[in-house]
């Protein structure tokens, strides 16, 4: 099953997906361009679903202003399921004083969102946020409500953060609370590789997870295919997402990566999102081109240069497979 705001989902049900993306995001990386504001998330998260999007994987972690109490909202509005992150980024993307008191009992921390409920940024040791009507249950596979019960949204992944061609002291402390969650739970770990490397150090890291349930984000900003082809025969899923405007360097090496791939065999193993993390990238209130722009252009080309089958496999097949868990909690 998949883990949604609005309840656990069987993975045909998933529909068409941005496998990596932000609604919502707040880092002291990016003083200015915080995506905060609600209106605007729902803005863009409409305009995805015109453009066919069905699904969305929400990546912002605990602390970096998530606002995981409108996530049921945004995700029933839209029509959209939209799975939520627990876990925790880079050090330097948080103040000390968000930073420090979250450093306490992290893996508890994970396993106790992605099995109880989200916790608000502001209040990481209180209780989960509260159900609404927008986060009573699930959907089945029309889009109509389907009978759960009322909870609060629960994370459906715990995402972390290496560095550059390292995995450091502080990646080393989340890298063991994320798998202490994904032994307690079977949680999928989607993982930010800075710069896009270190990806194959990163699976050794990872101790006791299987590569199948790891994603290895920003592949495509490191297009080195020697190390691809190996994580994708280890069994990881790669993910190639952006366009950024912080991080567009090899945008243009997306599609030669991709085919290089697809002629290894590893068509199963390609997950591609937006990854967007500035108010600047926005379709909707900045510069764009935002979250459609996955569906819009980026999809096209795939079912233009490789095809409906190899369209199918990256946005409705491979991140179905990504996100199913077998949740032991």
């Amino acid at each position: 099953m998949i883990r949604t705001v609005l309840g656990d989902i069987p993975p045909a049900a998933l529909g068409v997906t941005d496998a990596h993306d932000h609604l919502v995001f707040a880092s002291a990386k990016l003083p200015g361009q915080e995506l905060d504001d609600p209106a605007a998330a729902d803005a863009e998260l409409r305009a995805f679903a015109a453009a066919g999007g069905q699904a969305l994987a929400q990546w912002t972690p605990m602390g970096l202003g998530r606002r995981a109490e409108h996530l049921a909202a945004l995700s029933e509005a839209a029509g959209v399921h939209l799975i939520a992150a627990t876990g925790l980024h880079q050090a330097g993307h948080y103040s000390p004083e968000t930073l420090t008191p979250l450093l306490d009992g992290l893996a508890e921390r994970f396993i106790a969102e992605l099995t109880e409920g989200l916790r608000r940024d502001g209040d990481p040791d209180g209780p989960p946020v509260e159900a609404t009507a927008a986060g009573s249950g699930g959907r089945d596979g029309s889009g109509d409500r389907a009978a759960a019960e009322i909870r609060s949204p629960r994370a459906g992944l715990v995402k972390v953060a290496g560095d550059f061609h390292q995995v450091d002291r502080h990646a080393s402390m989340t890298f063991a609370a994320a798998a202490a969650a994904h032994q307690a739970t079977g949680a999928t770990i989607a993982v930010h590789l800075e710069g896009g490397t270190h990806p194959l150090g990163v699976l050794k890291a990872l101790e006791g997870v299987p590569a199948s349930s790891v994603i290895l984000g920003h592949l495509n900003r490191f297009p080195d295919l020697g190390p691809h082809r190996e994580a994708a025969e280890a069994g990881a899923f790669l993910g190639f997402d952006g366009p950024s405007r912080a991080n567009h360097a090899t945008d243009w090496r997306l599609f030669d990566c991709l085919a290089a791939l697809i002629d290894s065999g590893h068509t199963d193993q390609i997950l591609l999102g937006g990854d967007t993390t500035s108010a600047a990238a926005r379709a909707s209130s900045g510069g764009g081109p935002g979250i459609p722009y996955l569906l819009t252009d980026i999809r096209a080309r795939v079912l233009r240069d490789f095809g409906p089958d190899v369209a199918d496999a990256f946005f409705l097949h491979n991140p179905a497979r990504a996100f199913d868990t077998d949740w032991q909690a």
